[in-house]
């Protein structure tokens, strides 16, 4: 994962001087003109790609794709899906915006394709993805967001550039703190132990530890991929990345700093893992750790786990500072129109709609383990209240989109290095003995020389 990142960062690079050549060099997104793309006549026979980055990861999160895209050719059957993973070889983050370039680059971008939010301003400014509002109409977009299950009013606008829609939110999480309740008693702690602080959460670790004689937490915060729940942690704190006119990085004011001294400590104090996130989740699966903070995708592996096991898997929302709220952030993605074919940028709309639809929530989310986005899907006998009454595991995720704030994404085209910079900061400091104030300090500023 950190080779992979590393590459697409050399491949941005190197492709950011023929971006020009891509983008048509404005600074906004969005058609030339906003004359809406006309409806398809039903025997019109359309082929579209649709890149989605749930593909690059097999098992649930294909089979689940690949299930809804049969049922929407089904539905729509002049419309011709081609899917695939990102072609550049990333699983998700700034893999998903590389991609996408480097197909533009070649004259044949994706039509719709799934963006990680991280990629937001880099997706309107520089790879001009279609105003959506133009497209096919602000009432379209709109109704689209209602209906008999709407989106939930702090999902509904995270696609939103300038005050219109160049994406809609497709699947995301808030960061979700799983736990071996199994190990806790092990450990002689109650089977619903109180992890609601970090406090508390390192008590509960340190017991654990103590019983097993291993780091017993982790943070997939913490590690390079993990900077959509970091930003969590630093709001949590008081702090956060970037200055509300996106002008100022901030990561290295003191609140900020705060948050990576508390992962040091709990580093010091051997309760901590450290390993990047796939090898955090995957021991926790295992069983090997017992506390993991991390995106709500992975509940659908760690049940299975868990009952193949024998262990019994609960969550929790996102621990608080002592005397501060804990702030959620949002992982995951939009789905945004690229095609400038108007019958191809009609169908990708159709899809759009289609896979943010009340059906495609109901399987994505029982199969997955993404939020809902139509949140009230939850409260209807004929759609997700059975399992979600059954499913103790969504309810903090759930609770936590009431106070939501957005994944923010950097402005300019160095958001994959500003990203890096941060992670690259924030492991040394946790990990490798280097002073959290002055590290990250450091890393602020080579940040805002990036972004002007």
């Amino acid at each position: 994962m950190r080779k992979t990142r590393w590459k697409i960062a050399t491949a941005l690079a190197a492709s950011l001087a023929l971006a020009g050549c891509a983008t048509g060099g404005a600074t906004t997104g969005g058609s030339d003109s906003a004359v809406q793309v006309p409806e398809l006549d039903p025997n019109q026979q359309v082929d579209i790609v649709f890149e989605s980055y749930n593909l690059a990861q097999a098992g649930l999160w294909t089979d689940t794709i690949t299930g809804l895209i049969s049922d929407f050719e089904a539905a729509h059957p002049n419309i011709h899906v081609k899917a695939q993973p990102p072609q550049s070889g990333g699983a998700a983050g700034s893999g998903t915006a590389s991609s996408v370039q480097t197909q533009m680059l070649a004259g044949s971008p994706p039509d719709v394709a799934q963006l990680t939010f991280d990629t937001l301003d880099f997706a309107v400014t520089a790879l001009k993805a279609r105003n959506l509002d133009e497209l096919v109409g602000k009432d379209a977009v709109q109704e689209n967001f209602g209906g008999d299950h709407p989106f939930h009013s702090r999902a509904a606008t995270l696609g939103d550039w300038n005050g219109e829609t160049y994406g809609v939110p497709y699947v995301f999480s808030t960061p979700t703190l799983f736990y071996n309740s199994t190990a806790l008693t092990e450990a002689g702690l109650p089977a619903d132990t109180d992890l609601s602080t970090w406090d508390k959460v390192a008590a509960a670790a340190k017991a654990v530890t103590a019983k097993t004689g291993k780091p017993s937490l982790g943070v997939s915060c913490s590690v390079k991929g993990g900077s959509w729940c970091m930003q969590a942690l630093f709001k949590s704190a008081g702090g956060g990345v970037l200055s509300e006119d996106r002008k100022t990085i901030e990561f290295g004011e003191p609140a900020s700093v705060s948050a990576v001294t508390m992962l040091r400590g709990l580093y010091e104090d051997g309760v901590l893992v450290n390993a990047d996130s796939a090898t955090q989740y995957e021991a926790f699966a295992k069983g090997d750790i017992a506390i993991d903070l991390n995106t709500s995708a992975l509940q659908g592996m760690f049940v299975s786990s868990a009952a193949k096991a024998g262990w019994d898997l609960r969550a929790t929302a996102l621990p608080a500072f002592d005397g501060q709220a804990a702030v959620p952030t949002n992982s995951g993605s939009v789905l945004s129109v690229f095609s400038q074919d108007p019958a191809k940028a009609r169908a990708a709309w159709e899809l759009i709609k289609f896979m943010t639809s009340d059906h495609a929530y109901t399987q994505i989310s029982t199969k997955i383990g993404y939020l809902p986005l139509r949140s009230s899907l939850t409260q209807d006998p004929a759609a997700l209240k059975p399992w979600a009454d059954s499913n103790p595991l969504l309810a903090p995720n759930l609770k936590q989109l009431d106070s939501l704030q957005p994944w923010q994404s950097y402005p300019g085209n160095s958001y994959v290095q500003v990203d890096d910079i941060l992670a690259q900061a924030i492991e040394e400091s946790v990990f490798y003995g280097k002073d959290p104030k002055s590290t990250m300090q450091a890393a602020q500023q080579r940040a805002q020389d990036l972004i002007g």
